[in-house]
């Protein structure tokens, strides 16, 4: 049996149940509804279109059953942002639950309304048992309002009390609005490394994030701007109007209810209401995660909600500090796609460039390493004299640094500098969204957001899965040849470590990229080609340097210092 809870507002007290009791046909005669009886409506589906979207809702909770972006494919379909396979009968996408997240979403049919091509208003009445006996009648609305050229579509939930209401007061809670169950495009998250599905939540002028494994459950009870879900290209954000005062808190979650497909789940729980009627209103991004997308919400004047500092464009995914770079590396690719239209060239041509900028520095490193090698023989004697005081070692390392005219800061210097371009151009490939659908080799690699395919198996290998794909195979080689060339200035036991260590590691990258998408193993593969070439002349001149200080040893002549007669 139901527990009863004492719930003690400034302008009135009503006992409610923590599980209320619904008696939805307690009230058959609805005059602003213009229906007679709600047991006479049969489960319809609502399609509404847009030039961006494809909308159908049910009158079952008045709910979002399928959100289609019509730009944006996934396969032969388009990219769905309700995922069809975690909705059930529990679960829909926009489906409020009256009462806090534990509590069943509402199944009953509601009452439709399609005030025009791009409204649809869903009705039905409720009445809730309180504790007292006494009964709080109300109807529930959901009012759903697409817009041409908009991702954003707005939802208005309405409370509409009548005088016996006493306020809407469960377990501290009015009532839950989920998010989808999951958004598109459907992934298996445990073959797929390089999707992702991350809960964030705007507070102040920060972005915080949180991914969870399956089948926890996460609270977040910071104020808010808006709160969602984040996948690799894809974003589901919503906005409370006003969330500052009407959100008690959001429940991440990645609960299974259907085998095999976890859920990805925002739900956002609303303080009780204390007044007779209310109005929410939710603005929903439902969307491309891209910059241009995002941003138009951050100026009245770009959108056609008027809405603005919606921070929508928070929810990228950057570089952190290095996003600066990451922008500009965006912009040199972009300008060569202009020249060349193919976005698997701008990867090869924008990597050539980089190569070249490059070359100076990793120049520099190898020279360092070849005057390093020089002093090797001096450093172990200075270190062997001094092992026991390493205060003296230390200065007589710093005074023979000094005579020699080396910083030891110089070998790894260029590697520091390379290093953020690094993070940037793998953040960049990794993520940048013009690559879905991209295709660089018709028949080979016809997208440049998933990795290439010649086969299909009917089963999976372990690491890999059930595609076989030739990208990583000669990103492998062009990383063993490319190590080879590196490593073959090398000599002696040391030597011999550090190239079954690197080969090691070239295997173990096989496996991490083999899923990787394709202008990521397209860079790593080009850049490793040209490092070859570079390598090869760099080689050349330590060998050419080698043998000019050989030469030089074998020229020296010891010089006769005859002894002084004794007196």
């Amino acid at each position: 049996m139901p527990v009863a809870e004492e719930v003690s507002t400034e302008n009135n007290t009503a006992l409610v149940e923590n599980n209320p009791t619904i008696i939805t046909d307690s009230i058959e005669n609805i005059s602003s509804l213009n229906v007679t009886s709600f047991k006479d409506l049969n489960e319809e589906e609502i399609n509404i279109s847009t030039d961006l979207i494809n909308v159908t809702l049910t009158n079952k909770g008045g709910d979002i059953i399928s959100y289609e972006l019509l730009k944006h494919k996934d396969g032969e379909s388009y990219v769905n942002m309700v995922e069809q396979n975690n909705l059930s009968e529990t679960n829909r996408a926009f489906s409020i639950a009256l009462g806090n997240e534990n509590n069943s979403i509402i199944n009953e049919l509601f009452y439709t309304e399609k005030i025009d091509d791009k409204t649809v208003r869903f009705s039905r009445p409720f009445a809730l048992k309180n504790a007292d006996g006494s009964i709080s009648e109300f109807t529930l609305v959901k009012k759903y309002t697409f817009m041409p050229g908009e991702y954003v579509f707005k939802l208005d939930v309405y409370i509409e009390g009548s005088d016996s209401m006493k306020g809407l007061n469960i377990n501290n809670t009015a009532y839950t609005l989920r998010s989808s169950p999951q958004i598109g495009p459907y992934y298996n998250r445990k073959q797929d490394r390089y999707e992702n599905r991350t809960f964030q939540s705007f507070t102040g002028e920060k972005s915080k994030t949180q991914t969870l494994s399956d089948g926890q459950t996460k609270e977040y009870t910071d104020s808010f701007t808006w709160t969602g879900v984040t996948g690799k290209y894809f974003a589901l954000l919503i906005s409370p109007l006003s969330s500052t005062t009407i959100m008690n808190k959001v429940v991440y979650s990645t609960k299974t209810e259907k085998e095999g497909y976890p859920d990805a789940q925002n739900m956002l729980v609303r303080v009780p209401i204390l007044q007779k009627s209310v109005q929410d209103t939710y603005y929903i991004y439902a969307g491309p995660r891209t910059d241009g997308d995002l941003k138009r919400y951050n100026n009245a004047s770009d959108n056609g909600w008027s809405v603005a500092n919606m921070k929508f464009d928070y929810s990228l995914q950057s570089s952190g500090i290095l996003s600066w770079l990451e922008i500009a590396l965006k912009w040199i690719m972009e300008l060569l796609y202009k020249i060349i239209p193919n976005y698997g060239v701008s990867i090869i041509l924008m990597t050539l460039l980089l190569r070249i900028a490059l070359f100076p520095l990793t120049k520099k490193s190898s020279v360092s390493t070849i005057k390093m090698q020089e002093m090797q023989p001096k450093m172990q004697e200075i270190q062997e004299k001094y092992k026991d005081n390493k205060e003296k070692l230390n200065m007589e390392m710093a005074k023979f640094y000094k005579e020699a005219k080396y910083n030891p800061m110089m070998g790894c210097f260029p590697l520091l500098i390379q290093f953020p371009i690094i993070i940037a151009m793998f953040n960049l490939f990794n993520n940048y969204f013009e690559f879905r659908g991209a295709m660089f080799i018709p028949g080979w690699i016809p997208d440049l957001s998933v990795g290439d395919s010649v086969y299909t198996l009917g089963f999976n290998i372990p690491f890999i899965g059930n595609q076989i794909r030739i990208l990583p195979v000669i990103y492998l080689g062009s990383q063993f040849i490319q190590g080879f060339i590196t490593n073959a200035a090398n000599q002696g036991a040391q030597g011999k470590t550090m190239k079954i260590t690197f080969y090691v590691m070239y295997v173990v990258f096989f496996f991490m990229f083999y899923n990787a998408p394709s202008g990521l193993l397209i860079y790593w593969t080009f850049s490793n080609m040209l490092m070859m070439g570079q390598q090869v002349i760099i080689n050349r001149m330590m060998k050419k340097k080698r043998a000019e200080i050989e030469a030089a040893k074998a020229n020296e002549r010891p010089v006769f210092v005859p002894n002084k007669k004794k007196k």
